[in-house]
């Protein structure tokens, strides 16, 4: 045994590939003397690896692998999620939250975690790196998390925070699937509605067409194409059905719907149903962050307008939500298609055989106040109108007076020597008759009858038949009711003794009749 001379502390270690090893001190001067009974680490793990020799030979030895520390073996890999975070906006009458995108990144080698939101620009948001690098507390136990924690459709709590975990990288899912955890299915993140509203729609431009406009309004102006519609009302109350008149303009295309005012129709006459424009088929949608009102389309929207070829015999079109079902055509449109469109069916649809239900109107019967042409004007109007009168008649009768002389045919003895004025008016069929005062006969002359028409005893009270000028014969008699002694009796005018007329004399007609 060698005397140790020298004091100082030897180097027992050495690196070797980036590796500290145990080094075999040396033996010499300044060195510690190596005792036998002393092994090194590989010369322990050789005699361990040797096994008994077999039959046919030693066994195969299979070399432990090497040992990798973990900053070495993951090194620069890095585990790459997608989510968000839902932020609320206070005070904002616009969007009530903010969807915010991030990207969480777990360091394998020292398992700590960033979290990095991905910078958008003109946001107006500060954005970029959200949790610095570093172990992330799990709990209040001290736990941290672990790439074990982690996983699609899960939620990670960090600071009061919620990210959401919607997708990962394909490093990220074969990673989790080799060590045994069962990967979910990734899903969609929500659209942040802040960011859509900002979303400029693209641009589009409309190369402008080369149709010659001008041509058109030269060659087919005054040139109209005229149809024969019903419009069928059925959304009304009633579903009723209106004639109309389609008129297309073939010099700018335009259509115009007139509705024909059928007479007693009880409808206000209002001139157009559709005013002369350039009716819509079919349009296209624009986004929603795009204004629009109702009724109101502009040329972006418009994909194709009525023209000739939609207008079909025996076909129903809709325009403006309404439906006009086509039965028949004018001559000149009859034309027209044949020598254009050809093809087009212009054959013409009975409409004849609808059937329609006729209201008979009942007229009440006559009650007996005022008289009988006025009390049936409340029957045919709402608003009662006065009789209607033949001016012809009284224009040419007028101071026309048929005068004549007449007796009461009474039973009365005292009433024999009565005489009475009968005078009939050519101009309105009325009758008033004037007895003349006499002296000391105890009766009171003056009016008898008062202007007016007396109707025939063998008429009925519905359909009055009243007295005319050749029912007043020299030697007849009228019966009629009138106003005697504060008595209404049915009294006897008759045996007219003579006939005279005031101011113009008789036609011969009349006399003859007279």
């Amino acid at each position: 045994m060698f005397q140790k001379t020298l004091h100082g502390r030897p180097q027992t270690l050495k690196y070797k590939n980036g590796y500290a090893v145990p080094q075999r001190p040396l033996v010499g001067i300044g060195r510690e003397p190596l005792l036998v009974d002393q092994f090194t680490q590989s010369e322990l793990d050789q005699m361990n690896r040797q096994r008994a020799i077999l039959t046919y030979g030693p066994a195969r030895t299979h070399p432990l692998p090497d040992f990798i520390p973990a900053h070495v073996a993951f090194d620069k890999k890095v585990l790459r999620f997608n989510g968000y975070f839902r932020q609320d906006i206070e005070g904002s009458s616009e969007n009530e939250y903010y969807v915010r995108p991030i990207v969480v990144y777990y360091y394998l080698e020292d398992d700590s975690i960033s979290i990095v939101e991905p910078v958008v620009e003109n946001s107006g948001i500060p954005q970029g790196k959200l949790v610095k690098r570093h172990q992330l507390p799990k709990n209040a136990l001290g736990e941290t998390y672990h790439w074990k924690d982690l996983n699609l459709r899960t939620d990670l709590i960090v600071y009061g925070t919620v990210y959401r975990l919607c997708d990962c990288d394909l490093f990220t899912r074969d990673f989790l699937e080799s060590s045994g955890i069962i990967v979910n299915e990734p899903e969609e993140m929500p659209v942040d509605p802040y960011t859509q509203g900002r979303v400029q729609p693209l641009q589009s431009y409309n190369t402008p067409s080369d149709f010659d406009r001008l041509k058109q309004f030269l060659t087919m102006d005054r040139k109209v194409l005229r149809f024969f519609a019903l419009w069928k009302n059925w959304d009304s109350l009633y579903s009723e059905t209106r004639p109309v008149l389609l008129l297309y303009y073939l010099m700018d295309d335009t259509v115009e719907i007139r509705e024909v005012h059928e007479p007693n129709s009880g409808r206000d006459p209002f001139p157009l149903l559709l005013r002369r424009q350039r009716v819509l088929k079919d349009y296209k949608e624009l986004t929603d962050a795009f204004p629009s009102c109702v009724l109101e389309v502009s040329e972006q929207e418009v994909k194709e307008y009525y023209s000739p070829k939609d207008f079909k015999v025996g076909d129903t079109i809709t325009m403006m939500g309404r439906k006009f079902f086509i039965y028949d055509c004018d001559q000149y449109t009859k034309n027209y298609y044949q020598e254009h469109l050809g093809e087009v069916p212009l054959k013409p649809v009975d409409i004849s055989d609808k059937k329609t239900t006729d209201i008979s109107k009942e007229i009440p019967p006559y009650n007996g106040f005022g008289s009988l042409e006025d009390s049936l004007q409340n029957c045919l109007s709402l608003i009662p109108q006065p009789p209607k009168k033949d001016f012809i008649k009284i224009l040419e009768n007028d101071h026309k007076i048929l005068r004549y002389e007449a007796k009461l045919d009474s039973p009365n003895p005292e009433d024999h020597g009565r005489r009475f004025i009968l005078s009939y008016y050519l101009s309105n069929d009325m009758i008033s008759i004037f007895e003349p005062p006499v002296r000391n006969s105890g009766t009171i002359g003056g009016k008898f009858l008062e202007k007016t028409r007396i109707p025939k005893p063998d008429g009925t009270i519905d359909n009055p038949q009243y007295y005319g000028p050749s029912d007043l014969a020299i030697g007849s008699t009228i019966e009629g009711k009138f106003n005697y002694d504060n008595l209404i009796c049915p009294l006897t005018i008759g045996k007219l003794h003579s006939c005279s007329y005031l101011l113009h004399e008789l036609e011969t007609n009349v006399l003859q009749k007279s």
